[in-house]
């Protein structure tokens, strides 16, 4: 039962993030000639509005419940698959480093494509993690897989 709490906090914290989210400014680079670091830069501001809750200001995750977001073959591994958790959400028992996680992830799909390409990157990019950008392009791929 507590597993649900904690998951509906979540959803309620992401639904109210949200229009924060939409106040926020819009990035002086276009995502068409963003640079790397402009996309870092972006990604860190969705992950501050809508990941932090969960996964924490250093990307460990809470405990037992969500899983951390550094050096993990979620995270470094395919991006298909990682755009695919945050546009799906997460509803599975995974092993991390000889732990188990098993809080559900709601969907974020409400986010914009450049808002996950963002994030990914900014996530595939920070906690230790060293892999390559996630491109407006592959979000869409995943997006429309979704369908």
């Amino acid at each position: 039962m507590k597993l649900y709490k904690i998951a509906a906090i979540c959803a309620l914290t992401l639904l109210s993030s949200t229009s924060i989210f939409a106040q926020a400014k819009k990035p002086a680079t276009s995502p068409a000639t963003g640079t790397l670091s402009a996309s870092i830069a972006r990604g860190k501001l969705v992950y501050s509005k809508i990941c932090v809750t969960c996964h924490m200001a250093d990307g460990l995750g809470a405990g037992a419940m969500n899983p951390p977001l550094a050096k993990t073959v979620y995270v470094l591994g395919a991006k298909p698959k990682l755009a695919a958790i945050v546009l799906n959400g997460f509803n599975e028992s995974i092993e991390i480093d000889g732990n188990t996680f098993s809080n559900v992830m709601p969907s974020q799909d409400f986010l914009k494509d450049q808002e996950i390409a963002d994030v990914l990157t900014y996530v595939r990019h920070s906690f230790g993690n060293k892999a390559s950008a996630v491109t407006v392009a592959e979000v869409k791929k995943a997006r429309a897989a979704k369908k």
